[in-house]
């Protein structure tokens, strides 16, 4: 998650939580904003976050890693948050197969970023956020 804007920038789905699924998600992110040196991201203190494989992608992208302190839940509020309004708002059901949950999640990633409304961007949409962002950003 881009914190300035709320949007959602980087995911992917998989069935094991390995690092792996998250290499996957942080280079999406990558690809997504083409970040300049010097980046700070944070994560919690997963073993997948604190991989050889996921650290040396950070380092070659020129990203600061930040991670929460042992057992505090606070550190990594936004997407802590984040993850609570996905899980009550997408109504996680028991999917058929993969491929639904899939369909499902990326249809709500898209909606996160582009319908739904944030109340600490003034009631708009992270993509809308952004948009209007853009022309100050250049100035």
């Amino acid at each position: 998650m881009d914190l300035f804007s709320r949007r959602i920038v980087g995911w992917d789905f998989g069935l094991t939580m390995d690092d792996g699924l998250v290499l996957g998600a942080l280079r999406r992110a990558i690809r997504e904003r083409q970040p300049a040196a010097g980046l700070i991201h944070h994560t919690d203190r997963g073993g997948q976050y604190a991989s050889g494989r996921y650290r040396a992608v950070l380092r070659r992208a020129g990203i600061q890693q930040s991670m929460s302190a042992a057992g505090n839940c606070y550190d990594n509020a936004f997407m802590e948050s984040c993850f609570g309004t996905i899980k009550t708002e997408l109504e996680l059901v028991e999917y058929r197969n993969s491929a639904e949950a899939l369909r499902e999640l990326s249809s709500y990633i898209r909606y996160y970023n582009t319908e739904r409304l944030h109340s600490s961007l003034g009631y708009v949409p992270p993509a809308q956020f952004e948009a209007q962002q853009a022309p100050a950003k250049a100035a």
